[in-house]
């Protein structure tokens, strides 16, 4: 099968090259920047809004008058940044993020450049439009393996800079074998996964994951950074020092959280056959000013894509529960639905049934059943014999209540 994945590498640019690479983002945060401010006076004067294309007719008039260094650039790092700014409007109409923001310099997700055209790949150096060839601090053997065997194709390479380390992340279109076909041979081959705060995960099968939670590890020394920061004449070389410092952490911070979601995401798509989660609304459940700081510790949001792709690369199957499915309020004895529960109470009383058992484990094995009856159907019939949905297997139903009692017994 095709699919697109990034392979990234770490850059070790000598000091033309960085001069190059810094113009390349400088240029697209300005264009994005440029193009906002007009979309946003065409909202207040209640035009249409300008796309993509006509965006980059209008910058190529207007920058041969107001911006003389558009020569020492590629054409693609504004041409691309207006792409972003129209699918970043498209999704806050949408109501999938928020309004688009301008740029900062200092922010490390917005030190980005996506560049197309020519790009080649060499053991040790990557060739890219404009910039020539940057040596890579690890070798590129494994991309370019592919490409040669006809594989993999580059679509595109995203330039980044996080504090003071340059990296290259180049967009292909691969193909990779197509996953073995997973036989689901009863309960235990499904999972229900509940997202938490205190434990980062609980399976169905009462296996909770922590998770490392860098930001609240590091937040007192974020505190001090940034006040460190703030008392320093601003452009100074004290306030470059300082400003490199508070940046090195916070990559350090997204490096922790990134790690360890690849892993445990890996994790589940290459051992579990079917992976039962709730469809969570992040977005809206982070703006909960009490709880934001630790939704976005944990990035639950990040958690649900790589899972995503994951388990399409590695043959499981991916059910999200719905988000008005009451996996926290039912009972997974009887399936009484109780009352809301505050985050404060950590164990599940049933009234009907006089069940106790951990909330977050409780709603795992409702998602666990969930799972069941998608894959059994609503009359016990058998929709598939593999991941995928494809043949046909027995019943799961038959062994789903001994299997649930089974669980229960042995985390009593």
């Amino acid at each position: 099968m095709k699919v697109e994945q990034a392979f990234r590498f770490e850059l070790d640019p000598n000091q033309k090259a960085r001069v190059a690479l810094a113009k390349h983002i400088g240029a697209a945060r300005f264009a994005y920047n440029w193009g906002l401010a007009r979309l946003k006076e065409a909202l207040e004067q209640g035009r249409l809004l300008p796309s993509a294309i006509q965006l980059h007719k209008e910058w190529n008039r207007w920058k041969r008058e107001n911006a003389p260094w558009w020569v020492e650039v590629s054409k693609c790092a504004p041409q691309e940044a207006f792409r972003d700014l129209e699918k970043a409007f498209r999704n806050w109409r949408e109501g999938r993020a928020n309004f688009p923001r301008f740029k900062r310099k200092k922010s490390l997700d917005d030190n980005k450049a996506r560049l197309t055209g020519s790009i080649r790949v060499t053991p040790r150096h990557v060739k890219l439009p404009r910039i020539g060839k940057v040596r890579t601090k690890e070798r590129t053997d494994k991309l370019l393996e592919l490409i040669q065997a006809g594989k993999a194709r580059i679509l595109s390479a995203t330039i980044s800079r996080e504090a003071d380390r340059w990296f290259v992340s180049l967009t292909c279109v691969v193909e990779r074998p197509d996953p073995e076909p997973r036989e689901v041979r009863g309960p235990e081959d499904i999972v229900g996964v509940d997202l938490g705060l205190e434990s980062f995960i609980t399976l169905s099968d009462g296996t909770k994951v922590e998770a490392p939670k860098p930001l609240r590890k590091a937040v007192r020394l974020l505190e001090r950074r940034s006040r460190q920061l703030s008392r320093k004449q601003k452009f100074s070389q004290n306030f470059r020092k300082a400003s490199l410092r508070l940046a090195r952490l916070h990559r350090r911070v997204r490096n922790i959280r990134r790690d360890f979601l690849h892993k445990v995401t890996t994790w589940l798509a290459k051992t579990k056959s079917v992976v039962v989660v709730e469809d969570l609304n992040v977005q809206g459940m982070s703006q909960n000013g009490h709880l934001s700081q630790a939704i976005y510790d944990v990035s639950w949001g990040m958690f649900r894509r790589m899972l995503e792709y994951k388990c399409q690369w590695y043959g499981a199957k991916l059910i999200l529960v719905p988000q008005d499915f009451p996996s926290t309020k039912a009972c997974s004895n009887c399936g009484e639905i109780g009352p809301p529960l505050p985050l404060s109470q950590r164990v599940f009383r049933c009234e009907a049934c006089g069940l106790e058992i951990d909330r977050d484990w409780n709603a795992a094995l409702n998602l666990w059943q969930y799972g069941l009856a998608h894959l059994t159907g609503p009359t016990g019939s058998s929709l598939g014999s593999n991941a995928c949905g494809e043949g046909e297997h027995p019943s799961l139903k038959q062994e789903a209540t001994g299997h649930l009692f089974r669980l229960k017994g042995r985390n009593k």
